[in-house]
């Protein structure tokens, strides 16, 4: 499942940088699918069923804190063997989203379609 953050989150930006497929963003900043991965052209979200444009605006998902873009979410699958914002998250408000269950082999082929993909 993809990572989500509380409202307990004090903002500290730790989680951040560490996110490999630049998946967190600051609360009320707008992202795109492009930013932090190898899509070009359209791309077809893997939550959400969006299909944009990967250079598109998309509105901030939190106008307060930091929030993860499910879409890119991959729990740091292919990269590393613990979800690294949930690692540095100093008050653990970097917790599973319920709302959004996958196995590993769809989070790998999600990790792929953000870093190879061929549009």
């Amino acid at each position: 499942m993809a990572i989500k953050i509380t409202d307990e989150c004090i903002n500290c930006g730790a989680c951040e940088p560490e996110c490999p497929n630049n998946a967190i963003y600051e609360g009320g900043a707008e992202w795109t699918f492009s930013q932090g991965t190898s899509i070009k052209g359209f791309y077809n979200g893997h939550n959400s069923k969006l299909k944009k444009d990967a250079d598109e605006s998309n509105e901030p998902v939190d106008m307060d804190v930091y929030y993860i873009v499910t879409d890119k979410c991959t729990e740091c699958v292919g990269f590393h063997e613990e979800p690294q914002c949930a690692a540095v998250c100093p008050v653990d408000c970097c917790v599973d989203d319920e709302n959004f269950q996958e196995s590993e082999e769809e989070l790998l082929a999600k990790k792929d379609s953000l870093h190879n993909s061929q549009s």
